[in-house]
């Protein structure tokens, strides 16, 4: 029989305890048998591992082999270059996987979190004593003590208790305390036990004396941290991109290496040249330069979401978000305020709301009475504050108009589940009162008069029916409602709540937060469903959502803990197909069950949550987003993205900025791959015409590590534009690396590259009177200042080419420099290094270039201008198209 059901006795004897407590000799063998009470670290791999495989991915390993190609070559043909960029290649892998490794250690400190949030000293009855002892030292059977304020550190079950009432939303989500009192409880769910006391949940009232019987992770609190634990991790849609832009990548430059070692074999080429220039097809193909710039756009995203408060945990969570079809929000602290507040009154016959002047006066309601010892004044920040339970803290602010009598609390009736009411007793104005509040249904059958508008009349039964009415429009509208009555008493000792005088109604609500109703409508223009997924009751939950704007038609599909239980996951997904659905009354792991059906239908799924209890969906969802400022400490480390001012409105900019981060990859993208075929026809010249190489392979690492990095992370910088969040999100099944993307920069803007470059190379040498079939050395002035130039020409049309990537349709004109100032910056960079490599002496000894005429300068802006303007004409033409399709 579990230890709740149990009587007081049954409960000490059944754990091996006595009303003095433990001996020490039986708490230290207890302590070796069940260990210390704390949340155990569960076997996971060593940082050396963890760091290693920041190296062992694909596209790492991809680079891993250019490199290794690289000093195979400059082994077998030594002077070629080859050794500078083996080196450039295993720094970009090395410094790619360090960055990603530390930004995921300082995230990952969930256990630690977990073990923040117990106590670290608590009073234990050892011996016969009453001692201070760390938390970690509790075993089951041992006694404490706890009064308000406390949080509880082990499961126990209480042996007495004195107006205890408990916030247990960490757990179950539930936004309002409960009460709990010795004595045994009738079978039913164990986090319902009126006797039992949870890790992890506070006192916010009262005071106790209660029996461990459950430590560390044998604790609902342990329980559920080991479901966060054990929750698999989801890969970003991102990362299963990048994943697949490597396989087609490295197949890409494989076949093509393979293709041409064959076809230079046929050709009668040495075999060491061959392969040489096969590793040169290969090194061309792979874009060395495409890792470490997701790397640091996504870095670059986390920084501009953290300006707008939200803190990215995992990089990939940046570019989740913008994919994001469905938001599981939870209700309380996360769309309300999780603040209680007086919304309406019933009094005098009449339903008022709360804030129509003069309402606190009607009501005979001495507040006072009630926070004798369960609130606290305290000084925060400069500003006076309660603390408390909310709902005490809202009536003592509503009662605030009303003239409180300078009062002496003499006894108190405490709340039971049973009675669903208290009392107290007061004496002030030289006679002594008891004020009573509590549910509806328990205190009007105590009354037999009403405070009417004309004085004390009888409690008749129209005037019962319409108090009852009063009562359920309140409750329809998902507010707490309390009942309030009084009467004067002879003396302290009289006690009896009867013969009470109606004093009327306060409905209180948690109120939603202000931003909310315009976030939850920006989520609808954005194709993003929000569904509420809360522990609270689901008339509450109804009527927040109707308020919010999450929930609009007359019957929207509320779905229970209970029901959930006994559905199969089939049922779970087909109940989901509802346009309008809530979850009420969900536990964690059915919290879990939901992100997992959803997940099942091929919805991208966020959650959001602050407490313990929604830490497992957090880490189970493809996103967790944790609240920062009510959040735990376990939410937070459970999940991708925290909100730091716990703003549902916060959410909405970053799926904004997500959004923003693919389409930016795209771009930087297009205009990293547009390089690859003026860097790969030059091999293709060589060894099917038999030309000079115009371009070598460290040149092509200049551009690929070089100048094209910082424009590449100048478009990876682009500001959201606001048509994004009037588009649903984008199709499972479409492609980061999409067939338009790769027509426009392999089959377009790359030949018109390579076009213009080699014209670049084959003027230079025509000038200086080259003539096809003539031998050119490797170290000749002449093949230097053509090489130079060819890879010159190269690197002027990618600085126009980073304004014709900043969308794939609109105009350049459409978006000013001003916008982007990295953009400006990148452009700098790109002209300074392009200068520094062709003209200082280190440029021209380490990438192999020598100074041409300056007026191939303007030959290579002119050609450059002109693949602007091709391209804005192909850009024009597709506008005109679209508009056709619109407006035909």
């Amino acid at each position: 029989m579990h230890v709740s059901h149990l009587a007081d006795a049954e409960a000490l004897a059944g754990l091996g305890s006595t009303a003095t407590g433990l001996d020490s000799t039986t708490a230290a063998l207890r302590l070796a048998e069940y260990g210390p009470n704390r949340v155990e670290d569960m076997a996971s791999a060593p940082l050396w591992q963890r760091l290693l495989q920041e190296f062992g991915h694909f596209f790492a390993l991809i680079l891993w082999l250019a490199a290794a190609l690289a000093f195979f070559a400059e082994w077998r043909v030594p002077g070629e270059g080859m050794w500078q960029l083996g080196v450039a290649i295993v720094l970009v892998i090395l410094i790619n996987g360090a960055f990603s490794f530390w930004q995921e250690y300082r995230a990952e400190q969930a256990l630690a979190a977990l073990r923040q949030l117990l106590p670290l000293q608590v009073k234990v009855l050892r011996d016969g004593v009453l001692r201070t002892l760390p938390a970690e030292a509790l075993v089951p059977g041992d006694l404490i003590e706890l009064e308000e304020g406390d949080q509880v550190p082990a499961d126990c079950r209480l042996i007495e208790a004195r107006g205890v009432r408990v916030n247990l939303s960490t757990l179950t989500g539930e936004a309002q305390a409960q009460s709990r009192n010795a004595g045994s409880d009738q079978p039913g769910h164990v986090l319902d036990a009126s006797n039992l006391l949870f890790a992890g949940t506070a006192l916010v009232a009262g005071a106790c004396r209660a029996i461990v019987f459950a430590t560390g992770m044998r604790t609902e609190f342990g329980r559920i941290a080991h479901l966060t634990q054990t929750a698999g991790e989801t890969g970003s849609p991102l990362q299963r991109e990048i994943g697949r832009l490597s396989r087609l990548v490295a197949l890409f430059a494989l076949t093509l290496g393979t293709v041409f070692f064959g076809i230079g074999m046929l050709l009668g080429l040495p075999f060491w040249s061959n392969l040489m220039f096969a590793i040169g097809i290969i090194v061309a193909n792979v874009p060395e330069g495409l890792l470490p710039t997701v790397t640091l756009s996504l870095a670059m995203a986390t920084q501009r979401m953290a300006r707008r408060n939200a803190l990215v945990r995992h990089l990939p969570a940046v570019e989740t978000l913008g994919s994001t079809t469905v938001i599981c929000s939870d209700k309380t602290g996360t769309l309300t305020q999780n603040r209680m507040q007086v919304r309406q009154i019933f009094a005098g016959g009449r339903l008022l709301a709360a804030t129509e002047a003069g309402a606190a006066g009607l009501l005979r309601l001495y507040t006072g009475a009630h926070y004798g010892h369960q609130l606290k004044l305290v000084v925060q920040e400069g500003q006076p504050r309660w603390l408390g339970e909310p709902m005490e803290i809202a009536l003592l602010e509503f009662s605030a108009a009303a003239p409180i009598p300078s009062a002496q609390v003499l006894d108190e009736i405490p709340f039971t589940g049973e009675r669903r009411r208290m009392s107290v007793i007061v004496s002030h104005d030289a006679a002594d009162w008891l004020y009573c509040k509590g549910a509806p249904e328990s205190v009007l059958p105590l009354c037999a008069t009403w405070e009417s508008s004309a004085g004390l009349q009888q409690l008749d039964t129209a005037t019962r029916q319409q108090i009852t009415a009063a009562q359920e429009a309140m409750a329809a509208q998902g507010l707490r409602v309390l009942a309030f009555a009084w009467r004067r008493v002879d003396d302290a000792a009289d006690r009896e709540e009867c013969n009470l005088v109606f004093s009327g109604l306060i409905g209180l609500a948690d109120p939603p937060r202000p931003e909310v109703p315009a976030a939850i409508a920006r989520c609808h223009s954005a194709g993003i469903r929000v569904i509420m997924v809360t522990g609270d009751h689901p008339r509450t939950a109804t009527a927040i959502a109707r308020e919010i704007g999450l929930i609009r038609g007359e019957a929207p599909v509320v779905i229970l803990g209970d029901a959930l239980r006994l559905m199969t996951p089939a049922q779970l997904q087909i109940a989901l197909d509802a346009p309008e659905i809530l979850f009420a009354r969900i536990s964690a792991e059915q919290k879990m069950l939901v992100v997992e059906a959803l997940k099942r239908k091929g919805e991208i799924v966020a959650v959001t949550g602050d407490g313990v209890n929604d830490a497992p969906a957090l880490k189970a969802a493809h996103i967790g987003i944790a609240m920062g400022q009510s959040g735990t400490d376990v939410a937070k480390s459970a999940a991708d993205l925290i909100l730091l001012d716990d703003n549902f409105a916060s959410i909405v900019n970053a799926v904004e900025e997500g959004r923003a981060v693919f389409e930016n990859i795209r771009k930087f993208l297009t205009y990293i791959l547009t390089s690859n075929i003026p860097e790969l026809l030059p091999y293709l010249g060589f060894v099917l015409l038999d030309i000079p190489l115009p371009l070598t392979i460290i040149q092509i690492l200049a551009v690929d590590l070089g100048t094209d990095m910082l424009p590449a992370l100048a478009l990876g910088a682009e500001r959201p534009q606001h048509a994004l969040m009037r588009q649903p999100p984008r199709a499972r099944d479409e492609r980061l690396l999409s067939w338009p993307l790769l027509a426009r920069a392999y089959l377009w803007l790359g030949p018109l590259q390579a076009a213009a470059s080699l014209a670049v190379f084959f003027t230079v040498l025509s000038v200086s009177g080259w003539h096809y079939g003539d031998a050119l050395g490797r170290l000749e002035p002449l093949y230097l200042q053509a090489t130079s130039a060819c890879f010159a020409a190269i690197v002027i049309a990618q600085m126009v080419n980073v304004f014709l990537c900043r969308h794939p349709q609109q105009p350049v004109w459409h978006f000013s420099l001003g916008s982007n100032p990295l953009l400006l910056a990148g452009l700098l960079f790109e002209l300074g290094l392009l200068l520094a490599i062709i003209y200082l002496p280190i440029g021209q000894a380490l990438f192999a270039t020598a100074p041409f005429a300056a007026g191939f300068w303007l030959m290579m802006l002119a050609l450059a201008l002109l693949i602007g303007a091709l391209e804005e004409a192909r850009k024009a033409w597709l506008r005109h198209r679209s508009a056709l399709r619109h407006h035909p």
